[in-house]
């Protein structure tokens, strides 16, 4: 008789997919969408090789919750809100003619990919939405894919145990963080019936580029293996740190009061100055804790920082496309990791002067040359990157189920950023998300609360 043969059982995928539909963009004021290109900008090149920014809304539902009746709102009110975002619905692509010229493309009939999904895995609403450490692979599926052939947005509705999951993936070539967010407010509004907020300006000539900036961006344009420097790993985790409000103002007083030890002018210490120097120094700590001793040699710290109000002439906040520059600064790693007020001075110093460059240097076409240079220096040496911001109210994005109970963006586990959200109790704190291999993330949480310790009894 024949030995039984072992045979491998794949466990069942977590999400069922029930339903993908193409939702197109219902007519505006009584107007059609009509057949458009936008070219992109210099702002939007930088962009093009990235890998999606990808986010996660979580809402709890009532247990007589109407579930079909609440995705079908969603999806009538999707196509309203795509009414006055339309070139979302559209692709992006080479434009006919040119070699090195694109653009999102748009002609009535195109649309925006909805999927809704069910969640099979055994793990419970309150588990998916902890801050402590969970599995990124239970919380993925659960963004959807950008579908190929150059779609700029997708989303997806996921079913849970007495909750729901609304996920969206989009190119960052087509429009940066504030204007995603934005049209989730449009979105959400169009379902309760709210007030929406004031429709998208839809015009890339705001974006002036006398200088030819376009170009250079171009020809210096990273690949997509440059720019995905770190690849979603079975085993990350992903976590969420909040520092309150007391907490931040702890740090700008502990700062403060070591610019005077030093006899040194203290650096402009606002709230996100105070948060991204205590994570930047708590992250430095955590590696140096795991074997990664970087000796006096630089480590940067880059982020994001909006220009709409600061361009020449300035550009409105509705424009729709990107207008984010790059902040970048360097610290020795030696000094950062310091303990106590030592490494916090250091932290916040080296942030708030990248500020300080990015406002200066978004006036000289021959600085915002230099961005991907420099940012190919801050990758040689080693950088730390940030995602999302306070100012974008993910928290108040409600589809008429309450407020979201978490908010993730699920892309930090691909890119190895932090993600930035305003604090979700409402009280003035700030959000992080961090992704980490296990042993890494233990290392970053004991650094994390040593630092919050030291922080209060100092």
């Amino acid at each position: 008789m024949a030995p039984a043969q072992q045979v491998q059982v794949s466990p069942p995928p977590i999400l069922s997919i029930l339903e993908t539909t193409l939702v197109a963009p219902s007519p505006s004021a009584g107007a059609a969408p009509p057949e458009s290109s936008l070219p992109l900008t210099f702002f939007d090149v930088l962009w093009l090789t990235s890998p999606p920014v990808e986010r996660v809304f979580f809402y709890r539902l009532a247990a007589d919750a109407d579930v079909p009746a609440i995705l079908s709102n969603l999806k009538t009110s999707l196509a309203k809100a795509l009414g006055a975002y339309y070139p979302l619905a559209g692709r992006l692509r080479l434009t006919p003619g040119t070699a090195d010229r694109y653009e999102i493309y748009y002609q009535p009939g195109d649309g925006v990919t909805f999927t809704v999904a069910e969640y099979r895995d055994d793990v419970g609403f309150d588990d998916l939405v902890a801050d402590k450490p969970r599995e990124v692979r239970k919380i993925a599926p659960l963004a959807p894919p950008l579908p190929k052939g150059g779609a700029v947005l997708a989303l997806q509705a996921t079913v849970l145990h007495r909750g729901l999951a609304i996920g969206m993936a989009v190119h960052h070539a087509a429009c940066d963080g504030a204007i995603s967010t934005r049209f989730l407010h449009t979105w959400a509004a169009a379902v309760t019936g709210a007030v929406a907020p004031s429709p998208p300006v839809i015009d890339r000539t705001l974006v002036k580029d006398a200088t030819g900036l376009y170009d250079v961006f171009v020809k210096a344009m990273p690949s997509a293996d440059e720019m995905e420097h770190v690849k979603l790993l079975d085993d990350k985790l992903l976590a969420t740190f909040t520092l309150s409000k007391g907490d931040i103002q702890r740090v700008k007083d502990v700062v403060a009061g070591e610019a005077g030890r030093r006899g040194a002018a203290p650096p402009r210490c606002s709230s996100l100055v105070a948060t991204f120097g205590f994570m930047w120094s708590c992250y430095q700590r955590a590696r140096e804790d795991a074997g990664s001793n970087g000796g006096d040699r630089p480590t940067y710290l880059v982020f994001p920082v909006d220009h709409r109000a600061r361009m020449n002439p300035p550009v409105p906040d509705e424009y729709l496309g990107n207008c984010v520059g790059g902040a970048m600064h360097a610290a020795p790693m030696d000094k950062l990791v310091e303990a106590g007020a030592g490494g916090l001075f250091v932290a916040c110093t080296a942030v708030a002067a990248a500020i300080e460059e990015a406002v200066r240097g978004i006036r000289s076409p021959e600085t915002i040359a230099l961005w991907l240079d420099k940012f190919r220096e801050a990758a040689m040496a080693g950088m730390w990157t940030v995602a999302g911001s306070p100012r974008f109210r993910v928290y108040e994005v409600d589809f008429g189920f309450g407020r979201p109970a978490k908010v993730e963006i699920m892309s930090v586990a691909r890119t190895g950023a932090m993600a930035v959200a305003e604090g979700r109790s409402g009280r003035g704190g700030i959000e992080l998300g961090i992704s980490l291999p296990a042993a890494a993330m233990q290392s970053f949480q004991k650094c994390f609360q040593d630092a919050i310790d030291s922080l209060h009894h100092q």
